[in-house]
C-alpha cells in the first residue's frame, strides 16, 4: 500500500481517538528507515496506549500488517513501525522532553 494510503489511514485511526497535537514529518532523504513520522499525544497513559492500539487495529483491518510495536507496558511512549511509516503517540511530557520535530529537523506539517 502506497505511503499516502497508510498516512490517511492513520489519521482516520487517530482522529477517532481523539489524538492531540498531530503532526506528520516528511523524513524522505533524512532517514533510510522511514518516509514519514506521524507524532501525536494523548491525554494519559491509557488514552496513549488505546491510540497506538487503534491505529494497529485500523490497519491491520485495511491489510496492512505493522512491522512492530513497542512501548505498551509503559504507555508513556508507543512506537507503531508500519514501514514507510512510523507513528510516535506519546505523554505530552515525554513528547516535550525527546522534542523529535527539532530533532529531525524539518518542518512540520499538519
Amino acid at each position: 500500500m502506497q505511503a499516502e494510503k497508510v498516512l490517511e489511514l492513520v489519521h482516520t485511526a487517530l482522529e477517532d481517538m481523539k489524538a492531540k497535537e498531530v503532526v506528520d514529518l516528511d523524513v524522505r532523504g533524512r532517514s533510510s528507515v522511514t518516509d514519514y513520522m506521524v507524532i501525536a499525544s494523548g491525554t494519559s497513559k491509557r488514552h496513549v496506549a488505546s491510540i497506538g492500539e487503534e491505529v494497529v487495529v485500523k490497519l491491520k483491518d485495511a491489510g496492512v500488517m505493522p512491522l512492530g510495536s513497542e512501548g505498551q507496558g509503559v504507555s508513556d511512549w508507543i512506537l507503531v513501525d508500519l514501514g514507510d511509516v512510523v507513528v510516535h503517540v506519546m505523554m505530552p511530557d515525554a513528547r516535550d522532553f525527546y522534542d523529535l520535530e527539532r530533532l529531525w529537523g524539518v518542518d512540520a506539517e499538519a
